[in-house]
C-alpha cells in the first residue's frame, strides 16, 4: 500500500487554508482569500500547492460552485480522488446533535471531530472567522448544541452600513486593549472593543452555562480572528489555527 500524502482545504467564507498530510503530521500550511483567487485565478492557489499528493481531503463552506471549480482545477493538478467532508448523524467519535445533520456548517463538524480527536472530556469549540460558532460536546463526543453569532468584521460592518457616522474599519488590531482600555475615547476603538466584547461574552456566558450544568469544559480555539480573542480570555482558552485541518487529518487517518 503506497504512503498516504493527503491535501487537506478548509475552505471558509473569507479564505481557503491548506495543509499537507503526511507521516502522521500536518505541514507545509498556507492560506490565500477568495478575493484574491477571484482577481488573480486559481494559479495563485496551485502554484503554492506542495506536490506528490495521493489524496485530497475538503471542508468546503463556501458554496457548491466554488467546490465545482475547485474540483477541476485539482482534478487535473493532482489527478487524485477528491474527498468533500459531509456531516453525519454519528461518526470519527462525535454524535450530532441536529434533527437534520446536513443543516450543520462542515467546517464545525470537522472542527468537532479535530477536537476529539485531541481531547477528552467535556470542550467548548470556538470557531472566530466570517461568523463566530460555539459548540459544546460532553465527555463523550455527543453534541450538546452550538450559537452563531457575527464575527467581527461582521459585527463592524453592520454599524458601519445600517447607523450614520461610524468609521470603516478595515483590519481589527491583533492585540485589543484590556482592562480600562476596553473604554475607548473614540468611536473607531469604541467598535472594535465593542465587537471583541461582544464575542468574549458570549464565549464566556456559553462556559458559565456548562459549568452551572457541571461540565468543566476546555475551551478550543480557532479560525482567523481566534488571536485577537485569546489574550481577553487568559490562560482560560486552547489555541488550534488548524482545527478543521487536524479533523480532517483524523478522516484521512480513520479511512486509510
Amino acid at each position: 500500500m503506497s504512503e498516504v500524502r493527503a491535501l487537506l482545504f478548509d475552505i471558509g467564507n473569507t479564505r481557503l487554508k491548506w495543509g499537507l498530510f503526511d507521516r502522521n503530521r500536518i505541514s507545509r500550511t498556507g492560506s490565500i482569500t477568495h478575493a484574491k483567487i477571484h482577481d488573480l485565478g486559481f494559479a495563485s492557489l496551485t502554484t503554492r500547492l506542495p506536490r506528490r499528493v495521493n489524496q485530497v481531503f475538503i471542508s468546503n463552506v463556501a458554496g457548491a460552485s466554488f467546490a465545482t471549480r475547485l474540483s477541476g482545477v485539482i482534478g487535473i493538478h493532482y489527478g487524485c480522488n477528491m474527498h468533500f467532508a459531509h456531516c453525519a448523524k454519528q461518526a470519527y467519535g462525535v454524535t450530532n446533535s441536529y434533527r437534520q445533520p446536513r443543516q450543520m456548517g462542515v467546517d464545525r463538524w470537522v472542527a468537532m471531530i479535530g477536537a476529539r480527536s485531541e481531547f477528552r472530556g467535556a470542550i467548548c469549540i470556538v470557531d472566530v472567522g466570517t461568523a463566530v460558532t460555539i459548540d459544546a460536546m460532553d465527555k463523550n463526543g455527543v453534541h450538546q448544541g452550538g450559537q452563531i453569532i457575527p464575527g467581527l468584521m461582521l459585527m463592524n460592518n453592520a454599524l458601519r452600513f445600517d447607523t450614520s457616522d461610524i468609521p470603516a474599519i478595515k483590519r481589527m488590531p491583533k492585540d485589543p486593549g484590556r482592562g480600562m482600555s476596553v473604554f475607548a475615547n473614540n468611536t473607531k476603538d469604541a467598535v472594535q472593543s465593542g465587537a471583541v466584547n461582544a464575542i468574549c461574552g458570549a464565549i464566556e456566558r456559553a462556559v458559565k452555562v456548562l459549568r452551572a450544568e457541571r461540565y468543566r469544559p476546555k475551551i478550543v480555539l480557532t479560525g482567523g480572528d481566534a488571536s485577537r480573542i485569546l489574550k481577553q480570555l487568559g490562560n482560560k482558552a486552547l489555541y488550534r489555527p488548524n482545527l478543521v485541518l487536524q479533523g480532517l487529518a483524523f478522516m484521512v487517518q480513520s479511512e486509510s
